[in-house]
């Protein structure tokens, strides 16, 4: 009974709370029809470029994180969510935590849709995971003074990088999605701040804000065309 309420009211309660959220989506999806069945996908939210775009189904961005296709994709998320929801959310807090964590998956679907197949059906948790190998990329950067941040900074770039170099000769990794993720993720944590933490100056945090919204932007504007 203690480890079950330390789980949902101590300090990585959010972390918890997402990755219980993404067996119960899971298990719901395996009901339904299966979790690689394309249709139960679309019908639970995945990311399809045409219902974005023509059906302007823009909710997508965001149930497309929660959705997997097949055990081994869930269960590879999960670990290295667990992972580095363990670190962030304790230098963050649960409330940063879990916005970085969604705005990075938003920011990964959005280039998805602007670089990624039309025709394809996407989903999982790993635009966000790539937000929160962003955050703590910009986290280490803003605090070099402390050994500790700049060496999860430092490992958290160095793991995007080598996922990113894997990605280009996997068949069926949504690349665009990843980097999408890493940017979002990098650029949002200097523009929202980190807390108890060194936080930018007032001019990058501004900067930082203003360029993510640019990249946000060209996506959009990109996705809008859809080729069949």
């Amino acid at each position: 009974m203690n480890k079950i309420k330390e789980a949902i009211t101590g300090p990585v309660k959010m972390t918890n709370l997402l990755l219980a959220s993404l067996v119960i989506v899971f298990v719901v999806e395996e009901f339904l029809g299966g979790s690689q069945n394309s249709n139960t996908l679309l019908k639970m939210g995945a990311m399809y470029n045409p219902l974005l775009v023509v059906k302007n189904q823009w909710w997508r961005l965001i149930t497309a994180q929660f959705l997997h296709i097949g055990i081994l994709h869930l269960a590879t998320n999960a670990v290295m969510v667990y992972y580095m929801g363990n670190y962030l959310e304790r230098i963050l807090g649960s409330a940063r935590f879990l916005i970085i964590y969604l705005v990075g998956g938003i920011g990964g679907n959005l280039a998805s849709l602007a670089f990624g197949g039309d025709s394809t059906v996407s989903a999982g948790a790993s635009t966000a995971l790539f937000g929160l190998f962003g955050a703590m990329g910009a986290l280490g950067i803003l605090n070099r003074d402390q050994p500790a941040l700049k060496q999860l900074g430092e490992q958290s770039l160095a793991l995007a990088v080598v996922n990113l170099l894997i990605d280009i000769f996997m068949p069926g990794i949504d690349i665009w999605g990843h980097a999408g993720g890493l940017v979002t993720g990098l650029l949002f944590t200097v523009a929202l701040g980190s807390g108890n933490w060194r936080s930018a100056s007032k001019w990058w945090r501004a900067a930082s804000a203003s360029g993510l919204l640019l990249v946000w932007l060209f996506c959009l504007r990109q996705g809008m065309i859809i080729n069949y």
